[in-house]
């Protein structure tokens, strides 16, 4: 894969140019389709856009921050890097089509970590066809990755703001796992592997957003920070207040195992764990909901508090802060 350089060769070894040389020849074996008119190599790429509403994501993934090189594999962190910006587009309803990468690093990093992790990035976009078209690499006292997708929605994007007082709050996709997976990661262990394996590698619902969309969900949000605290998004951006019901979850075993283990309260999982990838979204009463979707709480008149469970305050915590 290396083209005749050492898998032990640095960054510094490589080079800007050979580094970039490198993945854009691991990049054109998982190149997008004919909408990609120029991609990686050249000052910037050019797509073609055809009909619909054009999205478009930016986030940060800072090592020490988001994530530990000796708790993931390089093809991990890369897939987990596409994953939290293709969840993004998803939330919005729509498709992600095309992904660039910054990518700054300390001159001593092994290139291969450069290439595994440009690996599992094209690996998870293939998900959900869409292909990496750029970026740009620079030096850097730790890691840092900067993630740019571009998609498009082909109805409305459906926004954190759309929520009515009367509608229900639905949830898609699996939620606490990667949460769990850090607690156990955090004390030293790697079991349950399966929890361990989605703080790894999230599986965010990447087909649900459009679904949801096409259903006619007022509001949508993906749950990266915590499930409470997206809720807070959409409460805050749409003016209402939003009740939990807790008696909507079931509990999977492997959570069960981390909080027999650590003492900590299951839920805690769902209601403040990040990094799933689930949809958190609301419809008007009386949708049938999508297949995948899950009825959690309900919307209501913005009053006292935006966000209660089992109707009332809740005291534990609601998700991750970035500052």
């Amino acid at each position: 894969m290396t083209s005749g350089t050492d898998r032990d060769a640095t960054l510094a070894d490589v080079g800007e140019f050979g580094l970039i040389g490198q993945i854009s020849e691991l990049v054109a074996r998982t190149a997008p389709g004919e909408e990609v008119l120029v991609g990686p190599g050249d000052d910037a790429a050019v797509m073609r856009v055809r009909k619909g509403h054009v999205v478009v994501s930016t986030d940060l993934l800072v090592e020490g921050r988001h994530f530990r090189r000796d708790w993931a594999e390089a093809v991990d962190v890369g897939a987990r890097a596409a994953a939290q910006n293709l969840s993004d587009i998803n939330a919005m309803g729509g498709r992600a089509q095309w992904l660039t990468v910054g990518l700054a690093a300390p001159a001593d990093l092994p290139a291969q970590w450069a290439l595994d992790f440009t690996r599992g990035f094209a690996e998870e976009c293939a998900k959900v066809g869409a292909g990496l078209v750029g970026g740009d690499v620079s030096r850097a006292d730790q890691v840092v990755v900067a993630v740019t997708a571009i998609g498009a929605c082909t109805v409305s994007p459906v926004l954190r703001s759309g929520a009515a007082p009367g509608d229900v709050l639905a949830l898609c996709g699996r939620q606490g796992w990667s949460a769990g997976g850090l607690a156990v990661l955090g004390r030293g262990f790697r079991s349950p592997r399966v929890l361990v394996e989605a703080y790894r590698r999230p599986a965010p619902p990447y087909d649900a957003g459009q679904v949801a969309a096409e259903a006619g969900a007022t509001a949508m949000i993906d749950i990266s920070d915590g499930l409470l605290a997206e809720a807070r998004h959409l409460a805050d951006d749409s003016g209402v207040s939003i009740d939990v019901a807790t008696d909507a979850f079931e509990v999977p075993e492997p959570l069960l195992a981390v909080s027999q283990a650590t003492g900590a309260d299951p839920l805690e999982f769902i209601l403040s764990g990040g990094e799933d990838h689930a949809l958190l979204a609301t419809f008007p009463s009386g949708t049938a909901l999508p297949e995948g979707w899950t009825r959690i709480g309900t919307v209501g008149e913005r009053g006292g508090e935006a966000v209660t469970v089992d109707g009332a305050s809740y005291d534990g915590p609601t998700g991750w802060s970035h500052f």
